[in-house]
């Protein structure tokens, strides 16, 4: 099993260290690995979109060629997750925030996602969410985006007072938060199970 997590910017090699720790858990044996050019995605079983700065990941794989792959990767119905930036990158419809910035998006998830929808990096928070399929679950926001808005089939997974958080279509995962920095490795291994 070949796991790729795109390198470009952002949790790159805290998200590497958890997939590592979920295969270990489910007694999967793969490879992990942080990607920069191209190649590696397109022969990869999954592939992770981390948090970070989403105009810089952004601008990074549309110039090296990364998006494309991703993309071809998800219209051939292998899995892939994003996690807050990887979770705006996701969608298909963004705000104002991201039109301004000019964030060019991979349009794959039926979403409208806010961007920094919970203020600056100041106003980040852990909070207990119920996730479908896993349970509580403690998750941690930074500068995070929300989903305002799911088009039909669009599955959420899981919500807090100001919306939706978590959600699944087929096999695009879309988190806000990020699962990476908790050493709890459930919602990755729900993730591979996916693939």
């Amino acid at each position: 099993m070949k796991i790729a997590i795109v390198g470009v910017q952002g949790d790159v090699s805290e998200h590497v260290e958890i997939v590592k720790k979920a295969l270990d858990n489910l007694g999967i044996s793969g490879i992990v690995k942080p990607v920069r050019k191209r190649g590696f995605i397109s022969e990869s079983d999954a592939v992770i979109i981390p948090g970070g700065e989403s105009t810089t990941i952004s601008r990074l794989i549309w110039r090296d060629g990364i998006a494309e792959e991703i993309i071809e990767l998800a219209r051939d119905g292998k899995p892939v997750m994003g996690t807050c930036a990887g979770l705006i990158l996701l969608a298909k419809h963004g705000d104002k925030q991201v039109e301004e910035t000019d964030t060019r998006l991979l349009k794959l998830m039926d979403i409208w996602v806010r961007r920094n929808a919970f203020g600056r990096q100041r106003e980040s928070f852990e909070t207990e969410i119920d996730f479908k399929g896993i349970g509580r679950y403690r998750a941690i926001f930074i500068r995070a985006p929300l989903i305002e808005r799911v088009g039909k089939g669009v599955d959420v997974l899981a919500r807090i007072d100001e919306g939706i958080v978590a959600v699944r279509e087929r096999n695009l995962l879309g988190l806000a938060f990020h699962p990476e920095l908790t050493g709890d490795t459930r919602i990755h291994e729900y993730f591979i199970s996916m693939i």
